[in-house]
């Protein structure tokens, strides 16, 4: 009696022990050796039967039992009852309920007590992946600390005390590598539940990496003083991080950098001397942008909201520092405010705007047949194309110093005559090309457009609705096509593949009805 109770203490010191060491709950270490026990238990009566195992929470004693279900018809012998005899065993019986009967205490022989162990182990393993996966998924988008265990192909494997970590060799900062038992900081960018168990995929190049650690680093944005708005890296070589403060009194990009550079400098060393430009946000967006071509000063911008495009113009001395080695000071800066960022000297602007303005100026001259002196007047006035002299206000062209409302009638009918006259070459090459009326019709596409799209071999609404908003800018220009634009002509153009499914449907239905 004396040994019984001792195995049965022993049992419970066994399940706090493993509960503590593996970090998991006790009563889940518990359930694990009651399955155990039940395999056993079947193995010896019969797996055919519905025997379950229990051990006391408090006493650690082991029961046996089999269960059998209370049912008005007995379909399985082994698990179930008729109501009537249920009755004889237990005076309160009912349907649903079980009859449960004990079953003799297990001598566990050698094989018994291996087959128990090795269940009780895989179970323990199991919970302990489970919960590996839901505490690490719970922490994904935090920095985390580990040692090295091995490099496998350039991958880093890390061991994060309690679970390991894959550090791919994508994922690491180019030029740099580890050795067994190095200290590795890096975010946790995934975790993933695999057949082998939970992978923990982490990054040291991912943008989140560095916001982390300019968290970790600089007290006013972790009590929320200083705000990260946006960040772009280039792993390894250079970065830009766009800050706000919420208190005016407090200078983020002076807070971030620290005194003497003390903050951003231990970033830097983490980062393998990637150097970083910290950026104030602004909500101007042309603010933004010159902010953001660090070193770099910028004479003049000229932006663009319809294809969401900036032309910054810097002096001839400051263009290779807007650029960047191989282009990367203004792709960070692209990346960094979401606007398309092109750079032009103060020459090259100069030399675009004259082109420019000859190329308006011969085709006002050819098509409104007027003179060099007109054509240069509408030009200053704003005009730029044939289309807005024909469709702005005839007032708009009345208030021209030196115009009069006969000159200004004039002017309009003439580009109105001129639109109508190439719509309908245009409309009619498109044909000749073999462009479909119901492309035109239900997109509702201008006939130059129509045009441009039958050059390209789009002839058909399905040929349209196959194509991708950036392949549709590509044919029509992104000086003519904004991306939402593309997407609701595509969208159109896709339309009658859906109705052709609910005609199908329809007529599926009617002849359902009347085969019923």
């Amino acid at each position: 009696m004396e040994q019984t109770i001792y195995q049965r203490n022993e049992l419970l010191q066994i399940a706090d022990a493993v509960a503590r060491d593996k970090g998991i709950d006790r009563d889940e270490i518990l359930i694990a050796m009651e399955q155990a026990i039940q395999k056993v238990g079947c193995s010896k009566y019969g797996y055919e039967y519905d025997i379950r195992a229990h051990i006391d929470r408090k006493t650690g004693e082991i029961k046996l039992l089999r269960f059998m279900e209370i049912v008005e018809t007995v379909v399985n012998e082994t698990t179930q009852i008729d109501i009537e005899h249920a009755k004889l065993k237990k005076s309160n019986a009912i349907l649903g309920d079980f009859i449960i009967d004990y079953l003799p205490p297990i001598d566990y022989g050698r094989v018994a007590a291996y087959t128990a162990k090795r269940i009780i182990v895989k179970k323990v393993h199991e919970i302990e992946r489970q919960h590996q996966f839901f505490e690490f998924k719970n922490r994904i988008g935090e920095i985390v600390s580990g040692l090295v265990k091995r490099v496998e192909f350039g991958n880093v494997i890390i061991d994060l005390s309690r679970a390991e970590a894959l550090l791919t060799k994508d994922n690491l900062i180019p030029r740099e590598t580890f050795r067994i038992g190095d200290r590795v900081r890096a975010y946790i960018n995934d975790v993933r539940q695999e057949s082998k168990g939970p992978q923990i995929f982490l990054s040291r190049t991912h943008p989140q990496f560095m916001g982390k650690l300019f968290t970790q680093e600089v007290p006013e944005i972790y009590d929320g003083i200083i705000e990260i708005k946006k960040i772009a890296r280039d792993p390894g070589s250079r970065a830009k991080i766009a800050v706000i403060s919420r208190d005016s009194g407090i200078d983020p990009v002076g807070s971030c950098i620290g005194v003497r550079g003390s903050r951003v400098q231990v970033i830097v060393a983490e980062l393998q001397g990637e150097k970083v430009d910290i950026i104030p946000w602004s909500s101007d967006p042309i603010t933004f942008v010159v902010n953001s071509l660090v070193p770099a000063e910028v004479t003049r911008v000229i932006l663009d909201e319809e294809v969401n495009r900036i032309e910054v113009i810097v002096s001839e001395d400051q263009l290779s520092l807007a650029i960047g080695r191989r282009g990367q000071n203004v792709r960070l800066a692209s990346q960094l405010t979401g606007w398309n960022i092109d750079i032009l000297t103060e020459d090259e602007e100069s030399n675009r705007r004259t082109k420019e303005f000859k190329l308006r100026s011969d085709l006002f001259i050819e098509v409104l047949s007027v003179d060099d002196v007109i054509a240069r007047l509408l030009i200053a006035e704003g005009f730029s194309s044939v289309e807005e002299i024909a469709l702005v206000p005839l007032d708009n062209l009345i208030d021209i110093e030196g115009f009069d409302e006969t000159t200004a009638n004039d002017l309009q009918q003439r580009a109105r005559d001129f639109l109508e006259e190439r719509d309908k070459h245009d409309i009619k090459c498109s044909k000749e090309l073999g462009v479909t009326d119901d492309l035109a019709k239900i997109v509702n596409l201008p006939s130059n457009v129509l045009l441009e799209l039958g050059k390209n071999g789009i002839k058909t609404l399905d040929d349209l609705a196959d194509l991708a908003n950036d392949e549709l800018i590509e044919i029509i220009g992104s000086d003519k096509l904004s991306l939402n634009e593309a997407n609701d002509i595509i969208i159109k153009a896709r339309a009658h593949w859906f109705d052709d499914q609910i005609d199908d449907q329809d007529k599926f239905n009617k002849e359902e009805i009347k085969i019923n």
